[in-house]
Protein backbone atom coordinates (compact mmCIF):
# COMPACT_ATOMS: atom_id res chain seq x y z
CA UNK A 1 0.00 0.00 0.00
CA UNK A 2 2.88 2.58 0.72
CA UNK A 3 4.02 1.91 -2.71
CA UNK A 4 0.24 2.78 -4.43
CA UNK A 5 0.34 5.66 -2.06
CA UNK A 6 3.82 6.89 -3.23
CA UNK A 7 2.26 6.46 -6.64
CA UNK A 8 -0.59 8.29 -6.22
CA UNK A 9 0.50 11.18 -4.34
CA UNK A 10 3.45 11.55 -7.22
CA UNK A 11 0.63 11.43 -9.71
CA UNK A 12 -1.40 14.17 -7.80
CA UNK A 13 1.90 16.29 -7.45
CA UNK A 14 2.50 16.05 -11.08
CA UNK A 15 -1.46 16.67 -11.46
CA UNK A 16 -1.11 19.78 -9.71
CA UNK A 17 2.18 21.36 -11.57
CA UNK A 18 0.29 20.62 -14.38
CA UNK A 19 -2.80 22.45 -13.78
CA UNK A 20 -0.70 25.81 -12.58
CA UNK A 21 1.90 25.52 -15.09
CA UNK A 22 0.02 24.80 -18.54
CA UNK A 23 -2.05 27.76 -18.64
CA UNK A 24 1.00 29.65 -18.94
CA UNK A 25 2.76 27.88 -21.53
CA UNK A 26 -0.85 28.46 -23.24
CA UNK A 27 -1.22 31.57 -22.68
CA UNK A 28 2.67 31.77 -23.62
CA UNK A 29 1.32 30.06 -27.17
CA UNK A 30 -0.82 32.87 -27.29
CA UNK A 31 1.08 35.90 -26.72
CA UNK A 32 3.55 34.69 -29.68
CA UNK A 33 0.78 33.77 -32.31
CA UNK A 34 -0.45 37.04 -31.65
CA UNK A 35 2.82 38.48 -31.98
CA UNK A 36 3.97 36.57 -35.23
CA UNK A 37 0.39 38.55 -36.86
CA UNK A 38 1.17 41.64 -35.60
CA UNK A 39 4.75 41.53 -37.65
CA UNK A 40 2.89 39.96 -40.42
CA UNK A 41 0.65 42.78 -40.96
CA UNK A 42 3.15 45.54 -40.14
CA UNK A 43 5.22 43.67 -42.80
CA UNK A 44 2.54 43.44 -45.27
CA UNK A 45 1.65 47.49 -44.96
CA UNK A 46 4.51 48.92 -43.63
CA UNK A 47 3.52 49.99 -40.51
CA UNK A 48 3.56 50.20 -36.86
CA UNK A 49 0.36 48.17 -35.37
CA UNK A 50 -1.26 48.55 -32.32
CA UNK A 51 -3.90 46.62 -30.75
CA UNK A 52 -6.49 48.60 -28.75
CA UNK A 53 -8.76 45.14 -27.86
CA UNK A 54 -11.63 44.50 -25.12
CA UNK A 55 -12.99 41.42 -24.49
CA UNK A 56 -14.84 39.99 -21.56
CA UNK A 57 -12.72 37.50 -19.75
CA UNK A 58 -13.27 34.94 -17.13
CA UNK A 59 -12.20 34.59 -13.74
CA UNK A 60 -11.40 30.54 -14.07
CA UNK A 61 -12.31 29.50 -10.73
CA UNK A 62 -16.05 31.99 -10.31
CA UNK A 63 -16.81 32.36 -13.63
CA UNK A 64 -17.60 35.93 -13.13
CA UNK A 65 -17.26 38.38 -16.27
CA UNK A 66 -15.20 41.21 -16.07
CA UNK A 67 -15.91 44.21 -18.12
CA UNK A 68 -13.10 45.67 -20.22
CA UNK A 69 -12.55 49.21 -21.32
CA UNK A 70 -9.97 51.95 -22.22
CA UNK A 71 -8.66 52.80 -19.19
CA UNK A 72 -5.35 55.09 -18.50
CA UNK A 73 -3.26 51.79 -18.54
CA UNK A 74 -4.36 51.52 -22.03
CA UNK A 75 -3.62 55.21 -22.73
CA UNK A 76 -0.24 55.13 -21.39
CA UNK A 77 0.94 51.87 -23.34
CA UNK A 78 -0.64 53.53 -26.56
CA UNK A 79 0.87 57.14 -25.84
CA UNK A 80 4.02 54.81 -25.49
CA UNK A 81 3.92 53.01 -28.41
CA UNK A 82 3.27 56.08 -30.93
CA UNK A 83 6.21 58.04 -29.35
CA UNK A 84 8.20 55.09 -30.28
CA UNK A 85 6.84 54.83 -33.86
CA UNK A 86 9.14 57.08 -36.41
CA UNK A 87 7.84 59.75 -37.61
CA UNK A 88 8.57 58.58 -41.22
CA UNK A 89 6.42 55.31 -40.40
CA UNK A 90 2.47 54.80 -40.49
CA UNK A 91 0.86 54.24 -37.70
CA UNK A 92 -1.89 51.40 -38.04
CA UNK A 93 -4.42 50.65 -34.57
CA UNK A 94 -7.08 47.96 -34.39
CA UNK A 95 -9.35 49.22 -32.50
CA UNK A 96 -12.47 46.33 -30.20
CA UNK A 97 -13.87 48.43 -27.82
CA UNK A 98 -17.16 49.79 -25.89
CA UNK A 99 -15.43 53.03 -25.29
CA UNK A 100 -14.26 53.77 -21.68
CA UNK A 101 -12.92 56.56 -19.57
CA UNK A 102 -13.16 60.11 -21.25
CA UNK A 103 -9.77 61.56 -20.77
CA UNK A 104 -7.40 58.00 -21.49
CA UNK A 105 -9.65 57.95 -25.39
CA UNK A 106 -8.83 61.47 -25.81
CA UNK A 107 -5.42 61.38 -25.21
CA UNK A 108 -4.92 58.55 -27.21
CA UNK A 109 -7.16 60.03 -29.67
CA UNK A 110 -4.73 63.52 -29.84
CA UNK A 111 -1.34 61.69 -29.64
CA UNK A 112 -2.70 59.77 -32.62
CA UNK A 113 -3.81 62.85 -34.58
CA UNK A 114 -0.24 64.57 -33.96
CA UNK A 115 1.99 61.70 -35.69
CA UNK A 116 3.63 63.52 -38.43
CA UNK A 117 2.53 59.55 -40.90
CA UNK A 118 -0.54 58.25 -41.63
CA UNK A 119 -2.62 56.75 -39.36
CA UNK A 120 -5.35 54.20 -40.04
CA UNK A 121 -7.92 52.66 -37.06
CA UNK A 122 -9.01 49.32 -38.13
CA UNK A 123 -12.59 48.24 -36.70
CA UNK A 124 -13.06 44.84 -37.38
CA UNK A 125 -16.10 44.82 -35.26
CA UNK A 126 -17.13 47.87 -33.08
CA UNK A 127 -15.55 50.89 -31.78
CA UNK A 128 -18.13 52.66 -29.66
CA UNK A 129 -17.62 55.78 -27.66
CA UNK A 130 -14.04 56.47 -26.78
CA UNK A 131 -13.12 53.81 -29.46
CA UNK A 132 -15.46 56.14 -31.92
CA UNK A 133 -13.73 59.32 -30.91
CA UNK A 134 -9.74 57.53 -31.74
CA UNK A 135 -11.54 56.38 -35.16
CA UNK A 136 -12.30 60.10 -35.60
CA UNK A 137 -8.75 61.09 -35.10
CA UNK A 138 -7.36 59.41 -38.12
CA UNK A 139 -6.88 59.99 -40.98
CA UNK A 140 -8.30 56.92 -42.65
CA UNK A 141 -10.74 54.33 -40.90
CA UNK A 142 -10.84 50.90 -42.40
CA UNK A 143 -14.15 48.94 -41.67
CA UNK A 144 -15.50 45.50 -41.90
CA UNK A 145 -18.75 45.93 -44.00
CA UNK A 146 -20.47 44.81 -40.96
CA UNK A 147 -18.67 46.84 -38.17
CA UNK A 148 -20.44 50.10 -36.48
CA UNK A 149 -19.03 53.38 -34.30
CA UNK A 150 -20.63 54.91 -31.53
CA UNK A 151 -21.77 58.19 -30.31
CA UNK A 152 -19.38 60.28 -28.93
CA UNK A 153 -22.01 62.13 -26.63
CA UNK A 154 -20.94 62.35 -23.07
CA UNK A 155 -22.37 60.50 -19.98
CA UNK A 156 -22.42 61.84 -16.54
CA UNK A 157 -23.44 59.51 -13.39
CA UNK A 158 -23.15 59.36 -9.70
CA UNK A 159 -24.10 56.53 -7.56
CA UNK A 160 -28.06 56.77 -9.02
CA UNK A 161 -27.01 56.06 -12.40
CA UNK A 162 -25.68 56.60 -15.56
CA UNK A 163 -27.46 59.40 -17.52
CA UNK A 164 -26.38 61.15 -21.44
CA UNK A 165 -25.77 65.20 -20.83
CA UNK A 166 -27.95 65.86 -23.83
CA UNK A 167 -30.68 64.21 -22.10
CA UNK A 168 -30.18 66.27 -18.59
CA UNK A 169 -30.13 69.02 -20.59
CA UNK A 170 -33.78 68.73 -22.27
CA UNK A 171 -35.04 67.50 -18.61
CA UNK A 172 -34.02 71.19 -17.49
CA UNK A 173 -35.25 72.90 -20.64
CA UNK A 174 -38.75 71.35 -19.38
CA UNK A 175 -38.84 72.52 -15.99
CA UNK A 176 -38.49 76.02 -14.18
CA UNK A 177 -35.57 76.16 -11.83
CA UNK A 178 -38.07 76.06 -8.51
CA UNK A 179 -38.75 72.51 -9.82
CA UNK A 180 -35.65 71.02 -9.83
CA UNK A 181 -33.36 70.04 -7.07
CA UNK A 182 -29.69 70.77 -6.48
CA UNK A 183 -28.49 67.30 -7.81
CA UNK A 184 -30.00 67.79 -10.86
CA UNK A 185 -28.85 71.50 -11.48
CA UNK A 186 -25.33 70.32 -11.11
CA UNK A 187 -25.71 67.41 -13.47
CA UNK A 188 -27.34 70.28 -15.94
CA UNK A 189 -24.30 72.58 -15.32
CA UNK A 190 -21.24 69.69 -16.21
CA UNK A 191 -23.53 68.31 -18.96
CA UNK A 192 -22.92 72.10 -20.55
CA UNK A 193 -19.21 71.62 -20.01
CA UNK A 194 -18.77 68.36 -20.97
CA UNK A 195 -20.63 69.07 -24.30
CA UNK A 196 -18.92 72.14 -25.00
CA UNK A 197 -15.63 70.37 -24.37
CA UNK A 198 -16.22 66.79 -27.03
CA UNK A 199 -17.63 69.53 -29.67
CA UNK A 200 -14.22 71.24 -29.21
CA UNK A 201 -11.98 68.23 -28.96
CA UNK A 202 -13.89 66.61 -32.24
CA UNK A 203 -13.99 69.84 -34.14
CA UNK A 204 -9.77 69.88 -33.83
CA UNK A 205 -9.46 66.24 -34.38
CA UNK A 206 -11.46 66.31 -37.49
CA UNK A 207 -11.05 69.87 -38.96
CA UNK A 208 -7.48 69.26 -40.95
CA UNK A 209 -9.15 66.35 -43.21
CA UNK A 210 -12.31 68.16 -43.58
CA UNK A 211 -14.16 70.99 -44.26
CA UNK A 212 -16.03 73.43 -41.78
CA UNK A 213 -19.31 72.27 -43.20
CA UNK A 214 -18.60 68.49 -42.69
CA UNK A 215 -17.16 69.28 -39.38
CA UNK A 216 -20.00 70.35 -37.94
CA UNK A 217 -22.04 67.44 -38.99
CA UNK A 218 -19.77 65.40 -38.21
CA UNK A 219 -20.28 66.73 -34.80
CA UNK A 220 -23.80 66.97 -34.61
CA UNK A 221 -24.33 63.15 -36.12
CA UNK A 222 -22.13 62.24 -33.16
CA UNK A 223 -22.42 64.41 -30.17
CA UNK A 224 -25.62 65.85 -29.89
CA UNK A 225 -27.58 63.14 -28.71
CA UNK A 226 -29.41 62.67 -31.99
CA UNK A 227 -28.69 58.95 -31.39
CA UNK A 228 -29.05 56.61 -27.69
CA UNK A 229 -25.60 56.08 -26.65
CA UNK A 230 -24.97 52.57 -27.65
CA UNK A 231 -26.68 53.40 -31.56
CA UNK A 232 -24.74 51.46 -34.03
CA UNK A 233 -23.34 53.44 -37.03
CA UNK A 234 -22.79 51.45 -39.71
CA UNK A 235 -19.81 51.55 -42.05
CA UNK A 236 -22.20 52.58 -44.95
CA UNK A 237 -23.28 55.56 -42.62
CA UNK A 238 -19.76 56.20 -41.41
CA UNK A 239 -18.96 56.51 -45.09
CA UNK A 240 -21.80 58.74 -45.82
CA UNK A 241 -20.87 60.22 -42.76
CA UNK A 242 -17.14 60.81 -43.30
CA UNK A 243 -16.51 60.07 -46.72
CA UNK A 244 -13.40 59.02 -48.41
CA UNK A 245 -11.41 58.17 -45.28
CA UNK A 246 -13.37 55.30 -44.78
CA UNK A 247 -12.91 52.03 -46.20
CA UNK A 248 -15.11 48.98 -45.98
CA UNK A 249 -12.36 46.42 -46.47
CA UNK A 250 -9.71 45.20 -44.12
CA UNK A 251 -6.64 43.06 -43.93
CA UNK A 252 -7.04 39.37 -43.58
CA UNK A 253 -4.61 39.17 -41.03
CA UNK A 254 -6.76 41.17 -38.78
CA UNK A 255 -9.23 38.62 -38.48
CA UNK A 256 -6.72 36.11 -38.43
CA UNK A 257 -5.21 38.31 -35.33
CA UNK A 258 -8.62 38.79 -33.61
CA UNK A 259 -9.64 34.94 -33.51
CA UNK A 260 -6.16 35.32 -31.36
CA UNK A 261 -8.21 37.23 -29.11
CA UNK A 262 -10.90 34.71 -27.88
CA UNK A 263 -12.21 35.17 -23.85
CA UNK A 264 -10.01 33.33 -21.34
CA UNK A 265 -9.81 31.79 -18.30
CA UNK A 266 -7.48 34.37 -16.56
CA UNK A 267 -8.91 37.70 -15.28
CA UNK A 268 -6.63 40.22 -16.94
CA UNK A 269 -4.30 39.91 -20.14
CA UNK A 270 -2.49 43.61 -21.83
CA UNK A 271 -4.88 44.74 -24.05
CA UNK A 272 -2.47 47.04 -25.71
CA UNK A 273 0.33 45.12 -27.33
CA UNK A 274 2.61 46.36 -30.54
CA UNK A 275 5.91 45.12 -31.76
CA UNK A 276 8.15 48.23 -31.35
CA UNK A 277 9.43 50.12 -35.15
CA UNK A 278 13.19 50.12 -35.02
CA UNK A 279 15.32 52.52 -37.42
CA UNK A 280 18.02 51.59 -38.99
Amino acid sequence: MDGLDAIFNNIWILFILFTLIYPRLQQSALYRARQRELKNLARKRGSNVITLIHRQEVISLLGVPISRYIDIDDSEEVLRAIRLTPDDTPIDIIVHTPGGIALAATQIAFALDAHPAKTTVMVPHYAMSGGALIALASDEILMDPHAVLGPVDPQLGDQQGVYAATSILKVVETKTTDELDDRTLYLAEESKKALSQIKEQIRKLVSDIHDEETTEKIIEEFVSGKYTHDFPITAEDACEMLGDCVNRQLPSEVYSLMSLYKMETRPRRPSVEFVPTTTT
